[in-house]
């Protein structure tokens, strides 16, 4: 045999075991994944449902999640917890856009399934995803096509696997023994954490910790999706296979990943706050009748839907009731800036 022609061969060889060693790692990927997917997958029984029809992934429909941090996991908590952060996510491929909106944990609206009238994040206390997930979907006047919950030792755990995350804090604080200084830093897990759950040394409260928490989320969605999260995929499993749990499946997830990355190019990001005040010596948010409407709209929008001129008249509980309470506002609120990721 030639020289060249040993040269070519050689070249064929190390090709081919390339070539394998990838679909190997791929195939260990895969079965990893799928292996954690199965375990933290877990479907729910709806009271509800606005969709007429079923939405497809796999046929890149779009659709809404309903985001939520559990306040437990760390800190010695192992209670049912409640959903002390809630972010409705809508996805929609063919805006090439998705949109976050913060929900205040203190609103003051009907749980649906228990006959009352309370704050927001007690649904998931008193009746788990689907009692939360058919609250905010009364509320908000869409469908909440998925869930996904993670709690704070996962969102701690998942700062971590993606190796930090850079903000600007623009308030040097201390929770609980956790120093997170003023300027643009790099955010392990444990100084995270701190950052997504500090609310006492904001000025603007609850809501200066939601537009941290936004961009908490939106951080690490960028890095998950990056290069760097790629190599880092088993922490990351790791990271929420014991501390999250979604009704997404895994051909859900795979559908996701092959038809809807554009859609996370763009992430628009909004709050609904309401005016606080106190309801039989309780601090609440009661919504103001045009941010409401707003936000339902534009979220109705994202998700090619109708949208309405007024506020929909519904039962007992909801807009128009003299059991339940919306103030005039006169839509001075402002709108975030989108937030592109690079």
């Amino acid at each position: 045999m030639r020289r060249y022609q040993k040269v070519i061969l050689s070249i064929l060889i190390v090709l081919v075991v390339g070539i394998i060693g990838v679909t190997i790692y791929g195939m260990q990927v895969y079965r990893e994944t799928n292996a954690t997917f199965n375990q933290i997958s877990h479907a729910v029984d709806r009271k509800t449902d606005k969709r007429e029809e079923a939405i497809s992934i796999e046929d890149r429909d779009p659709f809404s999640i309903l985001l939520m941090g559990i306040d437990t996991g760390a800190l010695g908590r192992t209670e049912q917890g409640r959903s002390d952060s809630m972010m409705v996510v809508t996805v929609n491929p063919e805006k090439k856009q998705s949109t976050i909106i913060s929900l205040d944990r203190d609103i003051y609206t009907q749980i649906v399934g228990y006959n009352t009238i309370d704050k927001l994040n007690h649904a998931y206390a008193f009746g788990g995803e689907a009692m939360a997930m058919d609250s905010v979907e009364n509320l908000l006047d869409i469908p909440i096509d998925h869930y996904v919950t993670i709690n704070m030792q996962g969102m701690r755990d998942l700062i971590d696997a993606v190796g930090g995350i850079e903000v600007t804090n623009a308030i040097d604080f201390t929770l609980e023994g956790v120093h997170v200084p003023e300027g643009r830093i790099t955010l392990d897990g444990k100084t995270g954490l701190a950052y997504a759950r500090m609310r006492k040394q904001d000025p603007e409260g609850d809501i200066g910790r939601q537009r941290r928490q936004r961009e908490v989320v939106t951080k690490i969605l960028q890095k998950v999706m990056s290069l760097e999260g790629i190599s880092n995929y088993q922490k990351i499993l790791k990271a929420v296979e014991k501390n999250s749990k979604t009704d997404l499946t895994w051909n859900d997830m795979m559908d996701i990943g092959t038809n809807y990355i554009p859609a996370f190019t763009t992430i628009k990001q909004e709050q609904l706050q309401g005016e606080g005040q106190l309801i039989g010596g309780v601090y609440y948010q009661l919504l103001g009748t045009n941010q409401l409407l707003h936000t339902q709209n534009l979220l109705k929008e994202q998700l090619q839907l109708p949208t309405n001129e007024g506020l929909t008249q519904g039962d007992e509980y909801t807009n128009g009731s003299p059991n339940y309470q919306l103030y005039d506002d006169s839509l001075t609120f402002s709108e975030e800036n989108s937030t592109t990721g690079e």
